[in-house]
């Protein structure tokens, strides 16, 4: 019934003592729970069902299991209502609880964490890779350990994970075949160049060419015309000269 372990400076709410009832008055109740300060029950916190009278639930002499609500300097609060493990202001993304699983529904599974409600782990959420229905991860009465995804304190509403804890299963992804093979380098950026601008060169190099080839036939055709046509009149000229000898050496008629 005492806790001697416990002072009052130590006390936490949520601390679970246990004491013999002294005294109870229309508003409540006073405890013993081995403390230098008493303890003491509000009627309203006698029971989750609305109580009439104090005597209706617990009487003098009576041993009862309690919890501290808060620490004053004249006494310690204390309830008989099993307080939550997860208040709702102390409920935080990230953070990660551990539940049991209390009910299925085809959309996810829900979780007693220990709050006003449980947490509903989504389908998707129980564990990586394609999951049908929630029966085929966990079933009811299971233990399990989930992080907070999103607290709706107004709509009273947990979002829990139970694969964000678990190590993410990694796509096997085949390793990129080179085309280089090893120990040689490709062309230098240099020769690259210089092989591109002969390259660019070489059509303008054979048109010069061409060009010149041309001009030099032509050069000697109208040449060797010349020399032809100087030729033609030499015989022409040695013809005409061979006849008039031939006249005058040939007798005349007379």
């Amino acid at each position: 019934m005492t806790t001697p372990e416990l002072t009052t400076a130590t006390l936490e709410p949520k601390t679970k003592l246990s004491g013999k009832v002294l005294k109870t008055t229309l508003a409540g109740a006073l405890v013993d729970v081995g403390q230098p300060l008493p303890g003491v029950i509000h009627i309203s916190q006698l029971s989750t069902e609305p109580v009439n009278k104090v005597e209706d639930v617990v009487k003098e002499g009576q041993v009862v299991d309690v919890w501290v609500r808060r620490v004053k300097k004249d006494r310690i609060e204390l309830t008989m209502i099993q307080p939550l493990a997860l208040e709702w202001k102390e409920i935080e993304p990230e953070m990660i609880v551990k539940g049991k699983v209390v009910r299925l529904e085809a959309y996810g599974a829900f979780v007693d964490i220990g709050a006003e409600r449980p947490g509903m782990v989504h389908v998707s959420e129980l564990a990586h890779g394609y999951i049908k229905t929630p029966s085929e991860v966990v079933k009811e009465g299971d233990e399990v350990e989930a992080k907070v995804l999103d607290v709706n304190r107004k709509k009273k509403q947990i979002k829990l994970s139970m694969k964000a804890l678990e190590p993410e299963i990694e796509e096997f992804k085949p390793a990129k075949k080179e085309n280089k093979k090893p120990g040689k380098r490709g062309p230098k950026k240099d020769q690259v160049e210089t092989e591109v601008q002969e390259v660019d060169r070489e059509p303008e190099l054979t048109a010069m060419q061409m060009a010149w080839q041309e001009a030099v036939n032509k050069a000697n055709a109208e040449k060797a015309y010349k020399v032809k046509r100087a030729k033609s009149a030499a015989s022409k000229e040695q013809e005409d000269l061979l006849d008039r000898t031939l006249q005058k050496r040939l007798p005349t008629g007379g």
